[in-house]
């Protein structure tokens, strides 16, 4: 910003510092490690899926993976940024807001799961430490699963 040294957070910015302000910026919302890894497995195994897609096209939020033809939401969830019950750890600068900012991604993670449900979709969720092997398998026995109970 015009006047403000590049040392400081813009005035009024979320960020607590320059630094912390670049260190978020720099967080990936797509094509993370934990989600490449079980991408890469599933694809092994020969199911196509979409990345990054809306599932619903009125929703206005994306799963990491989408098998459109059964109807199923994979989202692999960072522990940070969803609340993981294991590893989320509060802030300690800033953090009335980044606490607010995962109760605000908490809420919408379930009512984006009730609204795939009501659709008639399935939704499976991961957290980012969980096993990409793991993950893969329910995400090709769900897919398996599914195509049965068409036919």
């Amino acid at each position: 910003m015009k006047g403000t040294p590049s040392w400081e957070a813009p005035e009024g910015s979320w960020a607590s510092s320059a630094a912390r302000r670049r260190n978020m910026q720099a967080i990936r919302s797509r094509d993370t490690t934990p989600e490449r890894l079980v991408r890469r497995i599933v694809h092994a195994q020969g199911l196509r899926y979409r990345v990054a897609a809306k599932p619903l096209p009125d929703l206005r939020r994306t799963a990491d993976m989408v098998f459109r033809q059964v109807k199923l939401a994979v989202f692999i969830d960072g522990c940070y940024w969803h609340g993981c019950p294991e590893h989320y750890v509060p802030p300690k600068t800033n953090s009335g807001y980044w606490s607010e900012k995962v109760t605000r991604n908490m809420n919408r993670d379930a009512d984006t799961n009730q609204r795939l449900k009501d659709a008639g979709w399935a939704v499976l969720r991961f957290w980012e430490h969980e096993s990409p092997d793991d993950c893969a398998h329910a995400i090709v026995d769900a897919v398996n699963r599914l195509r049965a109970a068409r036919s």
